[in-house]
Order: C-alpha cells, then sequence, then structure tokens
C-alpha cells in the first residue's frame, strides 16, 4: 500500500474562528460531544516588572487538528477486531463500523485524540479524510470551508515539498509516536512540542 494523502496546517494564518470545525460537524451531522476536527488554544507567557517598567512575554496560537491518517496508526495496530484500517489505495485510515465493538482501544492508544466514542451507534467514529469527497476530486469539506484558507489536503509528498516537513509544535505530541502524514507552518509564536512554557487554554472545547 502506498500513502499518498495527508493534511497542511498554516498556524500563522489560523484565527481559531472554528469555520472548519463546524463544517465537518454538520457534513458528518455529530453530536454535539464528538469533533473530528479540533481546534486548539495554545497560550502562555505574562508579564514581568524591570527596572524599566514592564515587559510581557505573553503569547497565544491556534491550531487545528483533525486525524492525521499516519503511515505508522497505532489506532490500526491495537485494534483487536481490525476495524481501523488503512485505504488501500490512498492510506486514509478508516473505521469499518459493522465490525467495531466500541471498545475504545483505539481511542486511548491515539496521541492525537482522533478516534471517538459515540454512544448513539455504541461503536468508535472519526475522521476519514472525506474520502467519498476525494474519490470525487474534491477537497475535504474542513478545507473548502476554511475562511482564511489555512488548511490544506493532497499527496503528503507534494504537501511536503511545498510548506516543508515540520509536523510537532505544542501541544501535539512528537511526531515520531505514529509518523502523521501531516505538516505545519508553525508561526512566530509557536512552541516546540515538548515545551512546558504554555498550556491548553480551551480544554473543555477540545
Amino acid at each position: 500500500m502506498k500513502q499518498e494523502y495527508g493534511f497542511y496546517i498554516d498556524v500563522s494564518r489560523c484565527t481559531g474562528c472554528k469555520t472548519c470545525q463546524l463544517a465537518c460537524k454538520d457534513y458528518k451531522d455529530l453530536p454535539a460531544d464528538i469533533n473530528f476536527r479540533r481546534v486548539y488554544e495554545f497560550t502562555g507567557g505574562g508579564w514581568q516588572k524591570t527596572d524599566d517598567g514592564w515587559t510581557n512575554d505573553v503569547f497565544a496560537y491556534y491550531l487545528s487538528i483533525s486525524c492525521n491518517h499516519c503511515s505508522d496508526p497505532i489506532c490500526v495496530s491495537i485494534c483487536p477486531t481490525g476495524a481501523m484500517y488503512k485505504q488501500e489505495d490512498n492510506g486514509l485510515v478508516s473505521v469499518n463500523e459493522d465490525v467495531c465493538i466500541g471498545c475504545q482501544s483505539c481511542e486511548m492508544a491515539c496521541p492525537y485524540g482522533s478516534p471517538q466514542y459515540d454512544e448513539r451507534k455504541g461503536i468508535m467514529t472519526k475522521c476519514n479524510g472525506c474520502a467519498e469527497r476525494i474519490s470525487l476530486g474534491l477537497q475535504p469539506v474542513c478545507v473548502e470551508s476554511c475562511p482564511l484558507r489555512a488548511l490544506d489536503f493532497g499527496p503528503i509528498d507534494e504537501l511536503r515539498a511545498k510548506y516543508g516537513n515540520q509536523a510537532s509544535i505544542a501541544p501535539l505530541p512528537a511526531a515520531t509516536l505514529t509518523d502523521p502524514n501531516l505538516t505545519i507552518t508553525p508561526g512566530r509564536t509557536a512552541r516546540a512540542t515538548d515545551d512546558h512554557s504554555g498550556l491548553l487554554g480551551n480544554p473543555k472545547e477540545v
């Protein structure tokens, strides 16, 4: 199988408007407690008094994240029934709802929190990269809806050639864990993935 597709996120453009998140919820008819795409707000810094007055190192930025359709997806390897799988033709990670037993092993294992339990169905659900739209030559609905054009989607080799290979900034885990098919333009205030100078500003939203 050849991995083909991935996401690009331009953090320097993202304003945290959540249009991508809401477009996804509407298109996928998701309940209130499930978000296939989530917008993180990472913030930190403060004010310090100096001999000349006051100075600050306050920072904040937004990061829109969905499933990263990893090359080595732990959700697939840990699934006891084979319900989680990578599509042969495009490498997108999907869930076979007819096989899933809702054990939530994938949810607990995924460092990005992508698989989510749907209580209505009693099974796991997740972003499939809008595979049905991709097959028609369309972009995922989150990408198409972004008013700032902060998102892109396509063959991951092309995205990396165009935008670079950065895939780890706070609050994301290290890319070495699952080899995500993701590339990021960090923005000038972005922090390293292991940075502890900031915190998640909207934990109840993600």
